[in-house]
């Protein structure tokens, strides 16, 4: 149940909290007042699409609040509730971006839309057209059968199906087309395979290259500093030997230059390795044309796949792995068909099975379903109205193979018809009230709820209206009822009346919200009998339908 509503800089709403109650409550005032906005506000908190339009103009943002008495093991995990009661906020920025809360704890919308319907349920004018859906129906009558668990089977099952089919027509289709491709992928394999490169392979070759290319020069210059180092007399080791040796003569005489001495004593082991080394590296040194030769045609063999496969020898590596993962599919490619085959026939047995199932359940839940709605039109004033709910075969869906459509003969002797046929309004407004009423979700039904009706009594006037007002106020006993109504012999029977207004102050339009006291709810349903000028008449026939809604 919705306890308390509260709305800041939403459209032309500068800041208004309301408390509800009980039973049923009434929401009127003069045409263009904002009833309607105080609907639209409650219909965020259930998740609604949040625009930055609904920002009042000036603000920076729009906030809507409730108060929800709701059972405990209804909310979601890690949201808390203070007193068995849920607050549940939304706020819009002038940007358009919206957040939203439980318990104080940031949600997405998406929550808000999944917890909904365990807190109520908007029928706005909006969806009276959206009656005349075939997909609406179709989901109104699972909802009533409670098939939702079995419509969700049927949906998987149609998916696995479907994919393999579209699976198997693609493979039909390119297999020409891959066996044309075949010829040049075993080329494109073969001549990689014929090279094998490997990773790296094209620096050492470069580097080998290099060297082979450069041997006499290397040469020269390895002998020349092998000489300087330790062959000539003056070479860096006769050198080093002298500085020793004038260096210990120092030391005898001055105990300071031991460092040096010490920091020296390295160096012509040092110098000695590296002459060595290099010894060893002139050893290594020579030419060796037919290598040369060898590393040019591997290296201009590399070059070549290049060219067609990839800047890299990497790249090459992965165009040959593509090359092998097309050639295995197209090996392959009889036996996925025939699996793929095997699997849709499979599906088609799973989905025929599961698909009449819920076939079955839909015919039987028909016949419930408008039976209940007829017996709720009876208390509507249309007694000798007839309702059809026809299930007939169609196309395979993911939804099933049914095509569902709700047909009604309002009158007596006239032949069924779609509900779009409906000429009356007011026919059609009863006809929402009444399936809206009927089809409950079984998953809800016989749960106290908030159910909000936004002017569901359009163009319904006379005895008809009153007939709605008692079944508003009859489905008050067992649920919370909000309801934006024109109406006086509907709002004669309200248990809570609140006049919406509107109003300028300060060169700002706003509206507000107030419940009414007995005095003022009589002027205000004479207001609505008799207009702007509220007569003493006006005021009699008020008091009249407030005492006849009694009874």
């Amino acid at each position: 149940m919705l306890v308390e509503l509260a709305v800041e800089n939403y459209a032309v709403v500068e800041k208004v909290r309301v408390r509800f109650h009980r039973g049923l409550n009434l929401l009127t005032g003069e045409t263009g007042s904002g009833k309607s906005i105080v609907v639209d506000a409650l219909a965020l908190l259930l998740g609604g699409r949040a625009s930055a339009e609904m920002v009042r103009t000036g603000a920076e943002k729009a906030r809507v609040s409730g108060i929800f008495e709701i059972d405990p093991k209804a909310v979601p995990d890690g949201v808390d509730l203070e007193d068995g009661e849920l607050i549940v906020e939304r706020e819009i920025l002038a940007n358009g971006k919206s957040r939203a809360f439980l318990g104080g704890r940031p949600v997405t919308a998406a929550v808000l839309k999944e917890l909904a319907p365990r807190l109520g349920d908007i029928h706005g004018q909006h969806d009276q057209q959206q009656l005349f859906s075939a997909a609406v129906q179709r989901d109104m009558l699972d909802a009533f059968a409670g098939a939702t668990t079995t419509v969700a089977q049927v949906g998987a099952l149609f998916m696995n199906w479907n994919a393999a089919r579209t699976e198997l027509a693609t493979l039909e289709h390119s297999e020409q087309e891959r066996l044309q491709q075949a010829d040049l992928w075993s080329f494109q394999r073969n001549e990689i395979e014929g090279v094998a490169p490997q990773p790296g392979e094209d620096a050492q070759l470069e580097s080998e290259r290099r060297v082979l290319r450069n041997v006499v020069r290397l040469q020269e210059s390895a002998a020349a500093a092998y000489d300087a180092l330790y062959e000539i007399p003056e070479s860096v080791t006769a050198q080093l030997r002298t500085v020793a040796r004038k260096l210990e003569e120092l030391a005898r005489i001055d105990d300071s230059v031991a460092d040096i001495v010490a920091a020296l004593a390295p160096a012509p082991i040092a110098v000695e390795e590296a002459a060595h080394a290099l010894r060893h590296y002139l050893g290594k040194l020579e030419a060796d044309p037919p290598r040369l030769e060898e590393i040019e045609t591997r290296m201009a063999a590399i070059e070549k796949l290049k060219r067609k496969y990839g800047p890299s020898i990497e790249a090459i590596l992965a165009f040959q792995q593509d090359v092998a993962r097309h050639l295995s599919a197209v090996e392959t490619s009889g036996e996925r068909q025939a699996a793929l085959r095997k699997q849709i026939g499979e599906f088609t047995l799973q989905y025929e099975k599961a698909a009449e199932q819920l076939s079955h359940i839909r015919q039987e839940t028909a016949k419930r379903l408008a039976k209940s709605t007829e017996a709720e039109l009876a208390k509507l004033s249309m007694e000798r109205t007839r309702i059809e709910i026809r299930v007939s075969p169609t196309e395979w869906s993911p939804t099933g193979a049914d095509a569902v459509e709700f047909l009604i003969a309002p009158n007596l002797g006239e032949e069924l018809k779609p509900l779009e046929k409906i000429a009356s309004g007011g026919e059609l407004s009863r006809v929402a009230l009444a399936l809206k009423t009927a089809a409950a979700p079984a998953t809800f039904r016989g749960v106290p709820r908030t159910l909000v009706f936004d002017e569901v009594d359009a163009g319904v006037g006379g005895s008809a209206a009153e007939a709605v007002g008692r079944r508003l106020k009859k489905l008050s006993e067992a649920h919370q009822i909000l309801c934006v109504t024109h109406l006086a012999q509907i709002a004669g029977f309200a248990d809570h009346h609140y006049y919406v207004e509107k109003h300028t102050q300060s060169g700002r339009t706003t509206t507000s919200v107030q419940e009414l006291q007995p005095a003022a709810r009589t002027r205000e349903i004479g207001r609505m009998l008799s207009g702007e000028r509220v007569t003493s008449e006006a005021l009699r026939h008020a008091e009249q339908l407030i005492k006849a809604a009694t009874r």
